[in-house]
């Protein structure tokens, strides 16, 4: 149903849940996982296009969260939960572009939830919201949240943990969780992060194993990966469990230099630094790739995530690892995977 403002297939026996970008790689694995829970009656999906995907119990709202859209106080209204999702990561050119939705949009998202008087709100942080930390060791959740103040993505993620910061001290009754995932595969979001980071510079025939020579092995290249569905049934977990704070969320082991070539069939061929990024920035200034540099240098500075809290306060435990994963990714991008929804487009 379309321009719903209420939750017409929840009731009294279960939760209702609003799940702002809905639609994204992140979205439709939450809203999948909330309509099987069996404490969910009913998911409102808020997206800025309606889909194609109709998944059963699912009701679709067609709304833009950025400081220009409408009212969302009347959607949230009844709602027991609002999971927000929602997020821009392009145009990388266009820095204040991003900053209305994911700032100033995520601001409205929460100043609505409290006052339609929703008990919880869990926000989609990141891994990109750390402080440069250690690559030897893992942190927990206290670890600086000020992000890589050059990259976009960061810089927007570390400012709505601000925001948090002091929205929890004014509304000390709601149930305010972090989540704070590594990066997110699965393979109907191929599609969308090759648009996302590469553009058409990356052929995605040239994924295929054993094709691709060499990997770069660059200082500080260790990735924690998740399988976007792996994700999702933490944010469920937190969503039904009366939990609060951070979590971070991510799959073993990491992902350095050798488990990519590995994952490729190719060889880590270690190369300098300076040469790899120059190119990436003059590819970006020529608007070749999408993706800045400066989320370049903010990758190979995160720290590495210790998991413990959400396996013990939220029972969670990935059932893929960092590299099925990964290579669950790369087999949607040969493919031209994708969804009937629009960011997931094939």
């Amino acid at each position: 149903m379309n321009g719903m403002s209420s939750h017409e297939a929840g009731g009294a026996d279960g939760l209702r849940v609003v799940v702002t970008g809905a639609t994204g790689n992140a979205g439709t694995s939450v809203v999948e996982a909330l309509r099987r829970h069996p404490a969910v009656a009913s998911v409102l999906g808020v997206a800025r296009r309606v889909p194609d995907w109709r998944p059963e119990g699912t009701n679709w709202l067609a709304v833009d969260i950025g400081p220009d859209g409408s009212d969302l106080v009347p959607h949230f209204t009844g709602a027991d939960a609002v999971v927000h999702l929602a997020w821009k990561f392009q145009p990388t050119h266009a820095p204040v572009t991003t900053w209305r939705t994911n700032v100033l949009g995520g601001m409205r998202v929460c100043e609505a939830a409290a006052e339609a008087g929703v008990p919880a709100l869990v926000h989609a942080s990141s891994v990109g919201t750390y402080s440069p930390g250690p690559k030897d060791r893992p942190v927990d959740e206290s670890w600086p949240t000020h992000g890589w103040p050059q990259a976009a993505y960061c810089r927007e993620k570390a400012y709505m943990e601000r925001y948090l910061d002091a929205y929890e001290l004014r509304h000390r009754d709601m149930r305010v969780v972090r989540m704070r995932p590594g990066f997110l595969f699965k393979r109907e979001s191929a599609s969308q992060q090759r648009r996302i980071f590469a553009g058409s510079l990356v052929p995605a025939q040239l994924m295929r194993p054993g094709l691709v020579p060499a990997v770069p092995d660059l200082p500080g290249l260790v990735l924690q990966a998740l399988h976007t569905d792996d994700a999702a049934a933490a944010y469920v977990q937190a969503v039904v469990r009366p939990v609060r704070g951070a979590f971070n969320l991510a799959a073993e082991p990491p992902l350095d230099a050798a488990g990519l070539a590995r994952i490729l069939d190719a060889r880590p061929l270690r190369v300098p630094l300076p040469p790899l990024r120059a190119a990436l920035s003059a590819a970006w200034r020529l608007r070749l790739v999408p993706a800045s540099p400066d989320l370049f240098d903010a990758v190979l500075r995160l720290p590495l995530m210790d998991c413990s809290r959400a396996r013990e306060e939220l029972d969670w435990q990935p059932r893929y690892s960092a590299a099925e994963a990964v290579q669950e990714f790369l087999d949607g991008l040969r493919e031209h995977a994708g969804m009937d929804t629009a960011p997931l487009a094939a």
